[in-house]
């Protein structure tokens, strides 16, 4: 099926939009020294803005088949982008764990990567931010937390 050139431009943008977007996280977490950072957070972001626009497409090819389903490959993602979560959370010590953010950081990506990629910028926009915010900009507080109570620490 050929494709014309405004749906081969929605796609340039979706995915130019996803590696932008997954990259802003992605780069908090590399500046932080974290084992996922910016390659890893773009790669989950646009893996899962492609399933998604793939599902689009293969629900629009065939379109006759009644019990046709976009939303199947789309709750796929959760479940592969969990498993590579699950990869990056460590247990080290008694009960220290860590992992935990930059897992949550990559769930959020693979969202963030959906929401474009099914073209709900305005909603992957606003997350992006928020999300940079909690990773970069609630940071002093955490600090700050720590000082007021030391017998109390997340780590």
């Amino acid at each position: 099926m050929n494709q014309t050139f405004l749906e081969v431009m929605d796609i340039i943008v979706k995915i130019s939009l996803t590696i932008i977007l997954s990259g802003i996280i992605g780069a908090e977490r590399y500046l932080r020294h974290k084992g996922a950072g910016l390659r890893t957070h773009i790669l989950i972001g646009v893996g899962s803005a492609l399933l998604v626009l793939t599902s689009y497409y293969v629900s629009d090819i065939h379109s006759y088949v009644r019990q046709n389903d976009p939303t199947r490959i789309i709750a796929a993602i959760v479940t592969g982008v969990g498993f590579l979560c699950a990869g990056t959370i460590i247990r080290s010590g008694d009960n220290a764990v860590v992992g935990l953010t930059t897992a949550a950081s990559m769930w959020v990506v693979s969202c963030i990567g959906m929401a474009v990629g099914a073209g709900y910028y305005t909603a992957a926009l606003i997350v992006t931010f928020i999300v940079f915010w909690v990773l970069y900009g609630l940071r002093p507080i955490e600090k700050k937390i720590e000082t007021l109570f030391p017998d109390h620490q997340d780590k």
